[in-house]
């Protein structure tokens, strides 16, 4: 061995001896962890028991992609078919990505409200060969809408940017939300929600208990076993969640922290025999210390 080999050699840190534990020997373990929900951890490969997703080493540091979202025809029209096309940018190059991670079974998921919160839905563009994404929509009335994207770009991190869309102008201002938390019935359930703590904080975590009946028949949606969206009322804080604790049977628990105080509106979707049911409720959120 050469003499820049041997010191080399000398300059590495020595190895754990037989049966010595790697933390004891000063290296710091690595930890895998889920893309979408980083409180889950773990010190070996596997996939998160909330979402499904991959478990991740060495996740790279968070980085906002730009996504430039246009619409055919330019000016939208209520009541008329929309083409909406969604182009992802690099942060640093500025190209066009075109690679992405499967994150619940798609691509790319889109959540669409309007500023009245009387539309709501949850959909998926279709990705084309050249990298843009692409949906057909028909805003029902006039007034803004809300685009929650959700998409993870591949070497990247997962990715949530928020758009505004215009469809004419409203007739008038929509009321202001009012707290709703009574039993809702879609398609084929009843939902219950109850919340701990009981008067929600600004800023610090509550827990949402869903209550469903029947609960015969629930099957896993795009991956979980539900999915939450909540809105604040002025539509700027919008979250997507899936549950934290779920196991198939009649309760789901889903952790959330609002940002600001007030009513938020919160939509829950749950399957159960193959239909889709989506409800929402109205939960009020007070100001600590108020």
């Amino acid at each position: 061995m050469t003499r820049r080999g041997l010191l080399a050699l000398a300059a590495l840190p020595a190895l754990p001896q037989a049966g010595q534990d790697v933390e004891k020997s000063g290296e710091k373990p690595v930890e895998f962890l889920c893309p979408m929900d980083a409180d889950v951890r773990q010190k070996g490969p596997g996939k998160c028991p909330r979402c499904g997703m991959r478990l991740e080493a060495n996740l790279p540091d968070f980085l906002e992609y730009p996504v430039l979202l246009r619409s055919t025809p330019r000016a939208i029209r209520p009541g008329v078919e929309t083409g909406l096309t969604f182009e992802v940018k690099h942060p640093k190059t500025g190209q066009r990505v075109t690679k992405f991670e499967v994150v619940h079974e798609k691509l790319f998921h889109l959540f669409l409200i309007s500023e009245d919160f009387s539309y709501f839905a949850h959909e998926h563009p279709v990705p084309g060969p050249d990298g843009l994404f692409h949906h057909q929509a028909v805003f029902p009335k006039p007034g803004l809408y809300r685009a929650l994207a959700d998409f993870y770009p591949a070497g990247g991190t997962p990715q949530m940017p928020v758009k505004t869309i215009y469809a004419g102008r409203p007739e008038g201002r929509p009321a202001p939300l009012k707290p709703g938390l009574e039993p809702q019935r879609d398609r084929n359930i009843t939902v219950e929600l109850a919340t701990e703590p009981a008067r929600p904080w600004a800023g610090k975590k509550t827990l949402l208990f869903f209550r469903i009946t029947p609960a015969e028949g629930l099957e896993p949606y795009l991956g979980a076993w539900g999915h939450l969206l909540a809105a604040s009322q002025d539509l700027v804080d919008l979250t997507h969640a899936h549950p934290f604790l779920a196991d198939g049977g009649p309760q789901v628990q889903f952790n959330l922290i609002f940002a600001r105080p007030g009513v938020h509106r919160v939509w829950v979707q749950f399957q159960r025999q193959g239909v889709v049911n989506t409800l929402a409720f109205n939960v009020p959120v007070y100001e600590l210390g108020a």
